[in-house]
């Protein structure tokens, strides 16, 4: 991860959530969902479809009221004072909706205006980074051109806080790229992001922090290092002499293939392993961390079931 320390209590915070309720009828979509996002941070916000993450950033924008808990996004109400607020923030959703026969250019200018206006300059650069022809009319752009607009119109606009809502839905991989240089540098400025995404590779590229969300709670929060504690580091080693790994019960998965073993262990353990290597004369070594994506189905790894969707990219 990268970024500044952004742990709780490192700065103000830009948007937060406590025992956030909200019921649609009898389903209870958020279930006492606790969230901090620290002002000038990119904060991750995972879950498989239908864990609440848009229903979160549909209570952040003031679409849904809360049926209970607290809610403050940049210090005031999202439901009271949605219409101040909402000239400080850009959202961008992952389904587009644009006005058809309007051109790119002028629907940039017109989600801008209500945002309190643009960056001219700002402007010109991303246009030009995302090749986006802004003469076309919406009618004629394809999935991935509508999302840039969206884009476009979104990192003009000088506002404090992006919500992003699987906001690359549609781009190619250089357009990925693109967006992810994009969102750092709003970083540097300063300004505060909330990125719900399926891509696992984004989410770790960009985000200072995390929190996966389960069933309407938080199930996790934190740096990913922090996060790393939620799963094993995958080991591939080459001694001299065959190690008695398979007699220790800290060591799992283990695989031997000649000289070479491969296997997993706890972080808490892996000095230990380490160590005992060590004696049985190293040739080679290599410690993989866990990643985003061994994390995230650390904690939907009971749901794989074709209902926890998620890209990992």
């Amino acid at each position: 991860m990268s970024g500044t320390d952004c742990s709780p209590g490192a700065g103000p915070s830009a948007i937060s959530t406590r025992a956030l309720v909200k019921e649609f009828g009898a389903t209870r979509a958020l279930d006492g969902l606790d969230l901090d996002v620290v002002t000038g941070e990119v904060h991750g916000f995972l879950g498989p479809n239908g864990a609440g993450k848009t229903t979160t950033m549909r209570v952040l924008l003031g679409m849904l009221r809360a049926s209970s808990g607290e809610v403050r996004l940049l210090g005031g109400d999202p439901w009271r004072d949605s219409a101040t607020l909402h000239r400080r923030l850009a959202y961008v959703p992952g389904e587009v909706n644009l006005w058809p026969n309007l051109t790119g250019g002028e629907v940039i200018d017109l989600l801008s205006d209500l945002r309190g206006g643009l960056v001219p300059s700002r402007r010109s650069e991303l246009l030009e980074r995302f090749e986006l022809d802004p003469t076309k009319q919406v009618r004629a752009y394809s999935k991935g051109n509508r999302q840039k607009v969206a884009l476009v119109a979104a990192f003009a606009s000088d506002v404090d806080l992006y919500l992003l809502d699987e906001p690359t839905s549609g781009l190619d991989p250089l357009m990925e790229s693109v967006f992810q240089d994009v969102v750092r540098a709003v970083r540097d400025r300063g300004r505060t992001v909330l990125l719900s995404s399926h891509i696992l590779s984004e989410v770790e590229a960009l985000c200072d922090r995390v929190t996966i969300i389960r069933n309407g709670r938080a199930a996790e929060s934190g740096t990913f290092a922090d996060l790393r504690h939620l799963t094993r580091t995958s080991v591939e080693v080459e001694t001299a002499r065959p190690a008695p790994l398979a007699g220790l019960a800290t060591v799992r998965d283990l695989a031997v293939d000649g000289d070479v073993a491969r296997f997993s262990v706890e972080v808490a353990d892996l000095n230990a392993v380490l160590s005992m290597l060590v004696s049985y004369d190293v040739r080679s070594l290599t410690c993989t961390p866990p990643t985003l994506e061994e994390l995230f189905l650390r904690q939907y790894g009971d749901r794989l079931d074709g209902s926890a969707v998620f890209e990992a990219v």
